[in-house]
C-alpha cells in the first residue's frame, strides 16, 4: 500500500458513480473512512488496486459534465482537436484579453464626442485579438518546447508533450496568420500598412528571454500595439498625441502584469538560464512596479487631455490606480498562487478603463447640450 494525498476536487470525483463502477470494492471503503475523517479529509491510504483508478482517471476527467468555462468548452472539443485548442490556450483567455483590451481603449477614444465607439470595429477587432494571441501562444512553444519540458507548469503544454510536432504547429500557425490577415484587409490601407509592422515583434519576442533581462517590455511593445491600431482603424491615421501616451502607457501596464506572472516561474527560469524582470527586480520588485504605475498613469492622464476626455475618464483612471496600488501593496512574490491571481486581476484593470473612456465620451455630449442650452437661454444681442 502507497499513501496518497487525495485532494477534495478528485475526492468528489472519485465518489461519483462512474467511478465506483472501476473502483475496487477495497479502496471505496477507504473513501468513506476518508468521509468520515473531519479532522482530515485529505490523506488516505490505498491499496495497490487503486492503480486502476489512476489508469481510468484521465477518461473520467474527460467524461465531466459540459461546462461553459473556456476550460470546458475546450474539454467538450473533439479529442483530435484539442492539442490544438490548447495550443492557442483558448482555455486561458487572460492573455486574449490583456491583448484585446488596449484595442478598446483606442477605439473608444477615437469615437466621435457623444458616441458609443464602433461596434463593428471592436467585434473585428476582437477576433485578431483571438487570432494572433494564439498564433504568438504557438510561435512561443515552437521556440520554448525544450525548455517547457523542463518547466513543470509548462511541461503538459501540446508541443512539450509530443501531442503536436513542430510541422503540425508550423501549419496551424499559418492557417492563424492567414485567418488574420484577413481581419486586417478589413481596415483601412493605413492600418493594414501599421499592423504589419507588428509581425516582427509577434515572432521575435519569445527569444528575449534567452538575450535579456527585459522580454517583458518587448510583450509589452508587442501587446500594446493595439493602441495605435485601433485609433488609425476608425480615423484612418494615429493622431499621435493620443496614440503614443496611450501606447506608452500599455507598455508600463504589461510591465507590471507580466514582471507578477514571472514571478511565478522565476526558480526554474534560474535552472534554465532565461532572463526576466522578476529576476532583474528580484526583491526590489515593488518598487519598480510602483513606479511603473506612476508612469502608466500619467500616460493616461496626458492620453485623456489630448482627447479631450471628461470627468467619467479621470474617475476610472484614478479607480485603476487604486487597483494597481493595492495590487503591489499585497502580492507575495514568492507565492505562485497569489502572482497568478494578482496577474489575473488586470483584465477588471482593462475593462474598468474601457467603461471609463466610453462613458467619458458620452459625457462630452451632455456637456455640449448644457452648453447650447446655456447660449440660447442668452438674450440675442446684436
Amino acid at each position: 500500500m502507497m499513501k496518497k494525498m487525495l485532494p477534495v476536487r478528485l475526492f468528489t470525483l472519485l465518489k461519483s458513480n462512474s467511478v465506483r463502477r472501476i473502483t475496487p470494492q477495497t479502496c471505496y471503503s477507504c473513501l468513506s473512512s476518508v468521509q468520515r475523517d473531519k479532522k482530515d479529509n485529505t490523506a488516505a491510504v490505498f491499496p495497490q488496486g487503486f492503480c486502476s483508478v489512476k489508469r481510468d482517471l484521465p477518461k473520467l476527467l474527460s467524461e465531466r459534465s459540459f461546462s461553459l468555462t473556456p476550460a470546458g468548452i475546450v474539454n467538450a472539443a473533439p479529442s483530435s482537436m484539442q492539442p490544438y485548442l490548447r495550443l492557442m490556450r483558448l482555455d486561458k483567455p487572460i492573455g486574449t484579453w490583456l491583448l484585446y483590451l488596449p484595442c478598446t481603449w483606442s477605439i473608444g477614444l477615437a469615437a466621435d464626442p457623444g458616441c458609443l465607439p464602433d461596434l463593428r470595429m471592436l467585434a473585428l477587432f476582437s477576433t485578431g485579438a483571438l487570432l494572433m494571441r494564439g498564433a504568438g501562444c504557438t510561435i512561443n512553444d515552437m521556440w520554448d518546447k525544450d525548455f517547457d519540458k523542463k518547466v513543470s507548469r509548462t511541461a503538459t503544454r501540446p508541443i512539450a508533450a509530443g501531442q503536436i510536432s513542430r510541422f503540425q504547429a508550423l501549419v496551424f500557425l499559418g492557417g492563424q496568420l492567414s485567418l488574420a490577415l484577413g481581419v486586417l484587409l478589413c481596415l483601412n490601407y493605413y492600418s493594414i500598412a501599421l499592423g504589419a509592422a507588428s509581425l516582427s515583434l509577434v515572432v521575435t519576442y519569445p527569444l528575449m528571454k534567452r538575450i535579456t533581462y527585459w522580454p517583458q517590455l518587448v510583450l509589452g511593445l508587442t501587446f500594446n500595439w493595439g493602441a495605435l491600431l485601433g485609433w488609425s482603424a476608425v480615423a484612418g491615421s494615429c493622431d499621435w498625441s493620443v496614440c503614443l501616451p496611450l501606447y506608452f502607457s500599455g507598455i508600463m501596464w504589461t510591465l507590471i502584469y507580466d514582471t507578477i506572472y514571472a514571478h511565478q516561474d522565476k526558480d526554474d527560469d534560474i535552472k534554465l538560464g532565461v532572463k526576466s524582470t522578476a529576476l532583474r527586480f528580484q526583491e526590489q520588485t515593488k518598487p519598480w512596479l510602483s513606479a511603473f504605475t506612476v508612469a502608466m498613469l500619467s500616460g493616461l492622464v496626458l492620453a485623456g487631455a489630448n482627447a479631450e476626455q471628461t470627468l467619467p475618464y479621470y474617475a476610472a483612471v484614478t479607480t485603476a490606480g487604486v487597483h494597481l496600488a493595492h495590487q503591489v501593496y499585497t502580492l507575495d512574490i514568492n507565492k505562485p498562487d497569489d502572482c497568478w491571481k494578482k496577474f489575473a486581476s488586470n483584465r477588471n484593470v482593462g475593462l474598468l478603463l474601457f467603461l471609463g473612456i466610453v462613458v467619458g465620451n458620452l459625457w462630452k455630449k451632455r456637456n455640449d447640450r448644457q452648453y447650447e442650452t446655456k447660449l440660447n437661454s442668452l438674450p440675442n444681442s446684436q
